[in-house]
């Protein structure tokens, strides 16, 4: 990795990798290569860009934290509102560069997502993006089937939450990455994206491999929870209700496991519609 890729890696990640994160440098231009051009990002090809995701950790060591901070008002969405915090803590640490930083959830004007998040995992070597196409003579005739990430040491169990810009910045000498092909057989290919798009309720295609850490059974009730329920599931008033004390008392761990039911955000791709996926 050039001096200066790694340089400024490390500067990201000494800010969020104490809260669970990881991080991962790509070319601007190797994520435009597998993309139409109506989801290129409008930079130079040799522009750097880290991508950001959340591991089982994150949940424990920013979420909880977030909750108890100060940051919280108006509280709407715990955990989006807990990245972006983490995330503007990156914009903060260069204030020499020109730094954007593009949520996994943002969308233009007209609803197109501003990143594929999956594709941007791919290209930056994160996790490997599994599709119809890497199955050989597919079994699911017309059925839509959408793709689904696969982290080497996560499986499953793990969030993108965006990407990081250096406009200006540009490298081009930084050799390409591939993601580790942890799921290289065509049957636990099958498995997994039939796991992903026809049983997601039950967790299990997030264990397409054996994962050093999963998520607490806390943590799969709090992402199992409709984004709408879950200040109530915390015991924190709704947006328009007045809080009881200054200092409301969390309900973690106090939480029975649910049935999964609706999703934060399903699995971004420019030509399939994922099914309903059971949070992050």
């Amino acid at each position: 990795m050039e001096p200066l890729v790694a340089e400024l890696k490390q500067k990201i990640e000494d800010t969020l990798c104490p809260f669970g994160f990881e991080v991962y440098p790509f070319q601007v231009a190797w994520y435009n290569a597998l993309l139409p051009p109506a989801f290129h990002l409008p930079l130079p090809g040799p522009t750097l860009a880290f991508l950001v995701l959340s591991t089982p950790a994150m949940f424990d060591q920013a979420l909880k934290p977030f909750l108890q901070s100060c940051h919280l008002q108006p509280l709407t969405d715990p955990v989006d509102q807990c990245v972006a915090y983490h995330l503007g803590r990156v914009r903060e640490s260069f204030p020499e560069l020109q730094i954007e930083v593009i949520a996994d959830y943002e969308v233009h004007p007209n609803r197109r997502p501003k990143i594929l998040a999956q594709t941007a995992a791919h290209v930056a070597g994160a996790a490997y993006y599994y599709q119809r196409q890497d199955v050989e003579s597919d079994p699911w005739g017309t059925q839509h089937i959408a793709g689904v990430c696969i982290h080497p040491r996560f499986g499953g169990w793990f969030a993108i939450r965006g990407v990081v810009l250096l406009r200006g910045i540009e490298v081009p000498n930084l050799p390409p990455t591939k993601p580790l092909d942890c799921v290289p057989t065509r049957a636990d290919r099958i498995t997994l994206l039939e796991r992903f798009n026809f049983h997601w309720r039950d967790w299990t295609y997030r264990d397409a491999v054996t994962p050093q850490e999963r998520y607490s059974e806390e943590q799969k009730v709090y992402f199992s929870t409709p984004p709408a329920q879950r200040l109530a599931l915390l015991g924190l008033p709704q947006p328009s209700e007045e809080p009881s004390s200054p200092s409301q008392e969390l309900h973690f761990t106090t939480l029975l496991p649910k049935k999964p039911q609706n999703p934060r955000r399903g699995w971004l791709s420019p030509t399939v519609s994922p099914p309903t996926s059971p949070g992050p």
